[in-house]
């Protein structure tokens, strides 16, 4: 026989990707304890002692997404044999997830940091840096294709990475609006489209200035 008021047994990985599903459906402030241990399984003490705080246990869920759900993302950026290609496959790997009918729409850390009340400034504060990774990683792979001579040492990593890190947002909200993989998909494909030019503002196909007279 139980003993009262012992802990109920649960599996901590369980209760964590259960917290991860919720927190990206409903993101941080549309969760409350409540829900979460309805969620998990588990009783709110329960929760306390295996999580601490709702706000420890939204890192360790983001944490999980980002190596079960992110790690595709830098998987694609890495494996792309010149930076335009990883570009795209990178893009195209989030338009897939962000459109999975089997997950909750778009981007974790996206949707959560769009409802997320200005008096939780800790929880903004280590959104942003999460969505500012992905910015960096954008900008190291391009920086490599200028080492790696497939991108012009003229180019603008940094002006490239802000460009392809705002198309990526851009296409989780579409998604938490119902776009599906189709539409995300030709989304990417104009985005690829644009890259002569994101990458090397100012200059044009047939490598004249553009109408600011840059050159």
């Amino acid at each position: 026989m139980v003993e009262r008021g012992r802990p109920r047994a649960f599996d901590r990985n369980e209760a964590l990707h259960r917290a991860m599903r919720l927190f990206w459906t409903r993101g941080y402030d549309g969760t409350s304890v409540s829900d979460l241990a309805e969620a998990m399984g588990i009783n709110k003490p329960s929760l306390y002692a295996a999580f601490q705080c709702k706000e420890k246990l939204f890192y360790d869920a983001v944490a999980l997404y980002e190596r079960e759900e992110g790690g595709k993302f830098l998987e694609a950026l890495q494996a792309g044999p010149t930076a335009r290609e990883a570009v795209g496959e990178a893009l195209r790997v989030n338009a897939r997830l962000f459109a999975d009918p089997q997950k909750p729409g778009g981007c974790m850390i996206v949707v959560s940091a769009l409802a997320t009340d200005p008096d939780h400034d800790a929880v903004r504060c280590f959104l942003s840096g999460n969505r500012s990774e992905a910015e960096a990683a954008y900008r190291k792979r391009i920086e490599r294709g200028v080492a790696e001579g497939d991108v012009p040492a003229q180019a603008d990593a940094a002006r490239a990475a802000a460009f392809y890190a705002a198309i990526q947002a851009g296409m989780s909200v579409h998604a938490r609006d119902g776009a599906g993989e189709r539409s995300l998909l030709e989304i990417v494909d104009g985005a690829m489209a644009a890259w002569d030019h994101v990458v090397m503002p100012g200059i044009v196909d047939n490598g004249r200035p553009d109408e600011t007279g840059r050159s």
